[in-house]
């Protein structure tokens, strides 16, 4: 097992594999690994390997086929779908490549959306959105609509939404990767501020190599195995 001190996440045996129309496609098997409270991890491996896979299942949006995630102590197989739907509101933010804001919508309903869904005032879910559009930098584009911000200003959205809960645990998927270079830098320079500002345990998919060596460690997803990664700056 890859460990770290005091863990928040603890991931088991993993094994996900798929049955297709030539035979069973094994993406990982006993998986092992730790991430430590506060840590900000980076997970590498070429296109395919099972990264985003293996994310969907520590956020308890996918399941393994054998193994188990605990994130902060619970046993995400231990929970039905519908507590897992809770758990992940309470505890787990995310922050997809796309931004996925709803266009109907502002960016402060955006943002707000998280906290409704879990049952907070209309009041208080407002006032928390227009915080976290502020902390992001776009408390002045609170009532545009998605279609009217920039790609950097919606995933800023994005992030707002993810974070507004207060979650234990961010993950991240590809968070900059249909930004420009320049853009995406700032992304994550702000996601890396708010990290340490707030004391959010992160982990993050990421292509990009400079920026995973910005993060604390580094895991390169191979063949189905985590293998730990000294990237240079």
């Amino acid at each position: 097992m890859l460990a770290a001190a005091n863990p928040i996440v603890v991931v088991k045996d993993l094994t996900k594999s798929y049955t297709t129309g030539t035979g069973t496609l094994t993406l990982f098997r006993d998986l092992s690994f730790t991430v430590a409270t506060g840590e900000m991890l980076a997970i590498i491996g070429a296109s395919g390997a099972g990264k985003s896979t293996l994310l969907h299942m520590l956020a308890a949006m996918d399941s393994p086929t054998s193994g188990d995630v605990l994130i902060d102590g619970t046993s995400l197989a231990s929970l039905k779908p519908a507590e897992q739907a809770d758990f992940r509101n309470r505890t787990i933010g995310y922050v997809w490549q796309a931004h996925y804001l709803l266009p109907e919508f502002t960016a402060e309903e955006n943002v707000a959306m998280p906290l409704l869904a879990r049952g907070e005032s209309q009041p208080e879910a407002h006032e928390k959105a227009r915080r976290w559009l502020t902390e992001v930098g776009l408390a002045a584009r609170a009532s545009h609509r998605s279609g009217e911000l920039s790609g950097g200003e919606q995933q800023r959205v994005s992030l707002a939404r993810a974070l507004v809960t207060e979650p234990k645990l961010l993950l991240a998927d590809e968070p900059t990767g249909n930004l420009d270079a320049a853009t995406g830098d700032s992304i994550f320079d702000l996601l890396r501020r708010l990290h340490a500002t707030h004391g959010t345990t992160t982990v993050m998919v990421t292509h990009n190599h400079q920026i995973a060596a910005r993060c604390d460690r580094t895991l390169v997803l191979h063949e189905g195995h985590l293998i730990p990664s000294e990237i240079p700056a």
